[in-house]
């Protein structure tokens, strides 16, 4: 595929790592495509190449887009490869780690507007203005050529190759792919994942406003005029998965397999382990992981979620006698009981309390569920009102 070549000495023929972990939590063979470890931390910079490569002389004035994700990091470094400017529209609030990722790909960074819709009518406005050719993400011939170039990867690094699930936003990755191992082998099965809040190939309605999702890297409104008929004609099936699910596999990924994957490029990760979908029973199941540029804000949450729910975490609500040493008494009883003190906070206002109580909310860090039984029974044995807070 002369993407390939393009692509040659560039992109990294990103790594395919067996799961134990997740074979057997979810049975059958189960790999994963690395595609959080591609230069630029995605996918993108296979279809950026393939762009920047089909245009020729008509990149000599530069290139403009209007995003500020993985589409715009990949599109400043395919620039800056061939020499030419970039300019990336974003719009007002958009992630500061993202635009500084940018810039430091050599990108020009203008920013207005409240929504991406606005931002990329600016960028396709500067591209009428100054002969700037204008880099859609998705729908386009090149980028989904580029993408596919994952496809012949799995057919060089898999054998027997049964299933493969890919994050599905605007369908460039999906279709590009997909056209590559169905022309390789119409058995293998292809599976689109889209998440519940923003899933237009699934058939659920969107929201006009801003979407709020662990992956807003796959979080596109309208499916493409090019990718559609690819998606229709070459993946079996599409489904949709919850945020629950995809914080579930980014941390699975963090904590099992030692790789760091943002909310978009988890999703087929998160299909499997709630069970939407079902390893192939015979052959390999692959799942695409299509990105590594995780929101640092959103990492700390993530981690005391999952501490919560592994039973490693637990938050108390008690009340306690409004008299000095009354918190260093409960505190004591904690110490004594084996938990490690995270946080601890004084509630006054809000909390049906008698006059003479004040209420405390407590973060322990602890063993699991029995040690839990037994902090709380304690409490209770010695006369404190006890309340489990849940940590979501």
């Amino acid at each position: 595929m002369a993407a390939r070549v393009v692509g040659r000495g560039i992109v990294k023929h990103t790594p395919v790592t067996e799961s134990a972990a997740l074979s057997d939590l979810c049975g059958g063979k189960i790999v994963l495509k690395a595609e959080n470890l591609q230069r630029t931390g995605s996918f993108k910079i296979r279809g950026a190449l393939n762009k920047m490569a089909s245009l020729g002389d008509a990149a000599k004035n530069g290139v403009t887009a209007g995003r500020a994700g993985n589409h715009a990091q990949a599109l400043a470094f395919a620039a800056r490869h061939h020499g030419v400017p970039c300019e990336i529209f974003v719009p007002t609030g958009a992630s500061l780690a993202k635009i500084d990722a940018c810039r430091g790909y050599g990108a020009t960074i203008i920013e207005g507007g409240d929504t991406l819709d606005i931002a990329v009518a600016q960028a396709q406005h500067r591209a009428q203005e100054t002969g700037m050719a204008f880099c859609h993400p998705y729908d386009d011939a090149s980028v989904v050529a580029g993408q596919g170039t994952l496809g012949l990867e799995l057919i060089e690094d898999i054998t027997n190759l049964s299933c493969v699930l890919i994050p599905l936003g605007g369908g460039g990755l999906t279709g590009g792919v997909a056209v590559v191992l169905k022309e390789h082998n119409p058995k293998i099965r292809i599976i689109g994942v889209q998440v519940a809040v923003c899933a237009p190939y699934a058939g659920l309605q969107v929201s006009d406003g801003p979407i709020a999702t662990l992956a807003d890297g796959i979080a596109v409104k309208k499916p493409g005029e090019i990718t559609r008929p690819l998606i229709e004609r070459y993946v079996d099936d599409i489904v949709i998965v919850q945020e629950d699910d995809i914080a579930d596999a980014m941390l699975i990924l963090l904590e099992r397999a030692k790789l760091y994957v943002e909310g978009g490029g988890a999703v087929g990760v998160a299909a499997l382990l709630s069970g939407v979908v079902k390893p192939s029973e015979l052959g390999t199941t692959c799942a695409v992981l299509s990105g590594g540029n995780v929101d640092l804000g959103v990492v700390p949450a993530l981690i005391r979620r999952h501490e919560t729910d592994a039973g490693r975490r637990l938050i108390l609500f008690v009340r306690i006698p409004d008299r000095p040493g009354g918190l260093a008494g409960l505190l004591t009883l904690f110490a004594q009981a084996g938990a490690n003190l995270i946080e601890v906070e004084h509630v006054r206002d809000g909390v049906d309390l008698h006059v003479r109580e004040t209420g405390v909310q407590v973060v322990l860090e602890i063993r699991g569920p029995e040690q839990e039984s037994k902090i709380i029974t304690a409490a209770q044995d010695a006369g404190y009102t006890v309340q489990k807070i849940s940590g979501r």
